[in-house]
């Protein structure tokens, strides 16, 4: 699962291309400026979800300085040929013809370059149609154009998948280590970093990979909670064993029916032996904690949860429409929670303020912005795109206000649902554009309040910060959609088999399960020998 693409973390950086060495420069003036290419496509896919994501739903960038202006973060010391990045708010999977397209623009701008590293800039959980592995796809593409000789680094989502494919081209992976993922930032730079650290050094380091079979929702692997909590916070201490320069775990990514869908341990350095024993030590620790994972909040059916909201003291009592949410590929329409919060008596006297945000609706924003604020109009809202019942939701409602989204920049418009020509206690956000609000400054940028409300509904998992922070109490509800935390309810059937939780056992991982890579610093890759 991302983090909201419309995140302030994802905003471009203050820094215009620091420490970036002028194209001309020669091999010998980089001796110690390695110079590494950059590119990538960066998406979620849901391949559940009947969304389908094309060109406009991603953020293009294109050349050297534009893409690294995406760095929140001084760079490191380097030659950087930046050629294309392309990232999107999770969605669905991605239309063949556009990812063929980016492909083949990154190959050609990749072609002839004289690379020390290349850095995959990738979110690891993107599907395409007809493929069952897009990034590997993808780098091995690129490997077949930058040749064996440069170091390839990533720093992926913990919600991506780590394929044998993707291993063996890539030289040195890590990824978050927090879910909600408040380091995104610092896995990025920490894995540039160490690429142009190696790359200056020509220094191919050892690696290795243990697969674990389980699959399980972002919701259940939380790191605010045990015992996501625990194995994550082992990391540290397996980084100051000697010879280990980084280890990771992918928790995999539950919404793709693929069979590299699954958790993963990858781990690097410089002693092959000590890679190896603290991946399968990870690894084992993953394995034994199989049965333990829970949600990270109570769980119930929207109903369940909504007459708990109504009931409560707590205020803002916030609600996970989780089913639906836009942050791991739903479609961002369904209506089931609308319907039901439209029908409540208390909502509907007003006697309980609600807000749902949002849902995406281009022509019911569009009839918001012609009438104006202050405006009302008649509209059916959501169920244009996932169409499971109830569908699209006729309602009648007062605008109250209109803005520009302030990251993704497409219009948003607060309904305020009407009963007749009486106004219910029942906001509604809509937009044009799929979209997660998840900070204080989006709620601002539309009038809203995070607090000001009895009960918030919001197509979400788990709370993001500000979110959490905002809620007096909440509850996730097992809501249908593309992304249902009812795994066995959606219908997997391309996945390894056994994996937890489709099955009630998986064997531990033993020292055959770890997959090896390396080539010692002494090889004719190093750029010392060249």
């Amino acid at each position: 699962m991302s983090d909201s693409a419309a995140t302030a973390a994802d905003a471009p950086s203050p820094h215009a291309a620091p420490n970036v060495a002028p194209a001309t420069a020669s091999r010998e003036s980089r001796s110690t400026r390695p110079r590494i290419g950059i590119a990538g496509i960066a998406i979620e896919s849901s391949t559940f979800t009947p969304y389908r994501s094309g060109a406009a739903d991603f953020e293009v960038r294109r050349g050297t300085a534009e893409i690294l202006a995406r760095y929140p973060f001084e760079v490191p010391e380097a030659e950087y040929v930046g050629v294309l990045h392309a990232r999107a708010l999770p969605g669905g999977v991605l239309e063949r013809a556009v990812y063929d397209a980016w492909k083949q623009e990154i190959l050609e701008g990749l072609t002839g370059q004289d690379l020390d590293g290349f850095f995959f800039d990738i979110h690891g959980a993107m599907s395409v149609e007809g493929l069952d592995d897009a990034e590997g796809d993808l780098i091995t593409a690129i490997r077949s154009v930058i040749g064996p000789r440069p170091i390839v680094g990533t720093a992926m989502d913990l919600h991506g998948n780590v394929s044998p494919t993707l291993f063996d081209a890539c030289d040195l992976l890590t990824c978050y280590r927090h879910a909600p993922h408040i380091d995104a930032w610092e896995t990025r730079e920490r894995g540039l970093r160490d690429l142009v650290e190696h790359a200056a050094r020509g220094h191919r380091p050892h690696k290795a990979l243990v697969h674990v079979p389980i699959l399980l929702p972002g919701e259940k692997t939380s790191t605010r909670i045990e015992p996501a909590k625990s194995l994550y916070e082992k990391i540290p201490g397996l980084l100051e064993h000697p010879g280990v320069r980084d280890i990771s775990c992918w928790v995999g990514f539950a919404w793709a029916d693929q069979p590299r869908c699954k958790a993963a341990i990858v781990a690097f350095g410089d002693d092959q032996q000590a890679v190896e024993d603290a991946a399968l030590e990870l690894a084992t620790a993953l394995w034994q904690a199989r049965h333990d994972f829970v949600f990270v909040a109570p769980t119930a059916s929207f109903t369940d949860c909504l007459d708990r909201a109504i009931a409560s003291d707590a205020r803002p009592f916030w609600i996970s429409d989780s089913g639906d949410n836009p942050g791991a590929g739903g479609a961002d329409d369904t209506t089931g929670c609308l319907a039901e919060l439209i029908a409540r008596p208390e909502i509907r006297s007003a006697q309980i303020s609600a807000l749902m945000v949002s849902l995406v609706d281009p022509e019911a924003t569009d009839a918001a912005v012609l009438a104006g604020i202050g405006g009302r109009i008649d509209v059916e809202v959501g169920g244009h795109i996932d169409t499971r019942d109830p569908g699209p939701v006729p309602l009648r409602a007062e605008v109250t206000a209109l803005a520009q989204h302030p990251t993704v920049g497409e219009q948003a418009a607060a309904l305020r649902v009407l009963d007749g020509e009486e106004p219910t206690g029942l906001t509604v956000v809509v937009t044009a554009r799929r979209s997660q609000w998840c900070t204080h400054a989006q709620f601002d940028h539309l009038g809203l309040s995070m607090t000001g409300f009895d009960v918030v509904t919001v197509k979400m998992g788990y709370l993001e910060p500000d979110q959490y922070d905002s809620a007096a109490d909440w509850l996730l509800a097992l809501t249908p959609g593309g992304v249902d935390q009812d795994l066995q309810r959606l219908g997997h059937t391309h996945i390894d088999r056994p994996m937890i939780p489709f099955d009630a056992e998986i064997p531990a991982p033993v020292r055959a399960d770890v997959r090896s890579g390396s080539i010692p610093p002494s090889s004719p890759e190093s750029r010392e020998d060249l």
